[in-house]
């Protein structure tokens, strides 16, 4: 019987590639660009199944031209934003995701930027590698402290909780906006807050871990952000359209907001520009997944969905 021949956007991890050749017959190119509108509809017709990551987008538009022969997207990703989901189900194509492997990952990354930004992490090194550092101070680089602060974390699903056990480590005091509370062993002593606008008020520092969703896209907004305590330390490692960019800018202008850590922007790639003029802004290029062990199982998970398909099973990630 001939293999399932399938098509992996983008360049995915050397054990993800090595198992796919084994088991299907793979398109892949190393040249690793996003695929187009114009490239997803045309490879539609040549795959059974596809491989794709958020930089890959299924619009309606997108998803209405696709060839009958493609079954199945394995998505090479936890968040399915770039998927327009009730056009594909209407053409009976199945969607999987890969949960449960990222969340350790980006919760350090979170955890990188939180003390980058509350420690001037990004003003330090420019200050050294510039050569700049002639002196010293009591008084220079006089950060914020982590242990015995506030965090308020809003989405506590599986990244959220794993960096609510990381900011214990820290001594942090654990508050946290969900759509529902969670079990007492869940919470581990945390502090629920049924309505936003509460955990807002109490956290010293705030770290957003929910999906983009209709309810969720620009949810913290000027009135928001003004609800926070001033000097707030702000960590984004979710979506960028989470967070109204202009009235972030504003509040670390005005000193509001005291620092920030973003993984991820409105726009991507390639960022908001204007929060380079900020050097108690901390970035990172949406790379919250990027370690080895991840991106292995990121891979594993996705191919664990394609063999399920193809042997006429449910997926385990079908969503």
């Amino acid at each position: 019987m001939a293999k399932p021949v399938i098509w992996i956007t983008r360049q995915l991890s050397d054990a993800t590639l090595e198992r796919a050749c084994r088991d299907y017959e793979v398109i892949w190119d190393p040249a690793d660009e996003p695929g187009s509108a114009e490239d997803i509809i045309a490879m539609s017709a040549r795959v059974d199944g596809m491989i794709p990551c958020h930089s890959e987008h299924f619009s309606a538009e997108v998803v209405a031209q696709l060839d009958p022969r493609l079954k199945i997207i394995a998505n090479h990703s936890v968040g399915v934003d770039h998927c327009d989901l009730p056009s594909l189900k209407a053409r009976g194509i199945v969607v999987t995701n890969t949960p449960g492997v990222l969340s350790d990952a980006t919760a350090e990354l979170a955890l990188m930027l939180m003390l980058g930004a509350a420690r001037h992490a990004v003003a330090g090194d420019q200050l050294v590698r510039s050569g700049q550092w002639q002196s010293w101070s009591p008084a220079m680089l006089v950060g914020k402290q982590l242990s015995g602060a506030r965090l308020g974390i809003i989405g506590m699903g599986g990244v959220g909780r794993a960096f609510a056990r990381k900011a214990r480590g820290l001594d942090m005091e654990i508050h946290y906006h969900n759509r529902r509370p969670l079990n007492p062993e869940e919470e581990a002593g945390a502090t629920y807050h049924a309505e936003l606008d509460d955990l807002l008020a109490v956290s010293d520092f705030l770290t957003l871990h929910c999906p983009a969703t209709p309810e969720t896209v620009g949810l913290l907004n000027a009135a928001r952000l003004a609800r926070l305590p001033k000097g707030c330390v702000i960590v984004n490692t979710a979506r960028g359209n989470l967070v109204d960019e202009a009235a972030l800018l504003d509040a670390l202008t005005s000193g509001h907001v005291g620092a920030a850590g973003l993984d991820c922007f409105v726009t991507e790639p390639g960022g908001n520009p204007a929060f380079a003029a900020h050097d108690n802004v901390m970035m990172m290029p949406h790379v919250g997944s990027a370690t080895v062990a991840t991106r292995d199982a990121m891979g594993s998970k996705a191919l664990d969905n394609l063999d399920h398909f193809f042997r006429g099973e449910t997926p385990p990630d079908q969503l």
